[in-house]
């Protein structure tokens, strides 16, 4: 509630989204609804992710997030929303979030628009680790850091068993 973007650093299968889905959860349950969009920003290209003007026609073509912060910062919405960017952090892309991550609170896009961020809104980014992450990025978030060792292997096994049986179900009622 103190920061408006935080990093869930850990390692993969540590808990990290089920920590997250949890508290999203939890405070639904306390009607505070929430709901997030996740994206992996390393999955597109920097103009894919925050928009390009066409050089043929002039026009400007929206990002995938670009227009997810759109949606979520709308501030008719009567839920909090969490812009989830997981996987590996690019110094390219992040950069760019900076006005976000600060007290600005405001992205900006190479068309000139700036889109503020509601009070509705929470950066998240899950990643492995912060090496490609300025000092400038790191010190606008905060950090909750969860250890594989404080898992242990019999979570890991436990789930791995029940999503295989919610496929054996899955396929019997299939057959049926």
């Amino acid at each position: 509630m103190v920061r408006h973007g935080f990093m869930m650093v850990g390692t993969v299968g540590c808990g990290k989204t089920t920590i997250m889905n949890t508290l999203t959860r939890a405070l639904t349950e306390l009607d505070q609804p929430h709901r997030f969009n996740v994206m992996n920003p390393k999955a597109i290209t920097g103009p894919q992710m925050y928009g390009v003007m066409n050089n043929v026609t002039g026009e400007w073509v929206p990002g995938v997030f670009s227009q997810i912060w759109k949606k979520s910062n709308d501030r008719k919405n009567k839920y909090t929303s969490w812009i989830i960017c997981d996987g590996p952090v690019d110094a390219i892309w992040i950069e760019n979030l900076n006005t976000v991550l600060d007290d600005n609170k405001i992205l900006t896009l190479a068309n000139a628009e700036r889109i503020p961020m509601t009070d509705n809104c929470k950066m998240v980014f899950e990643v492995e680790n912060l090496n490609n992450a300025s000092p400038a990025t790191v010190s606008r978030c905060g950090i909750i850091y969860v250890s594989a060792s404080d898992l242990g292997w019999s979570p890991l096994i436990e789930t791995w068993c029940k999503d295989r049986q919610e496929i054996k179900g899955y396929a019997n009622v299939e057959e049926s």
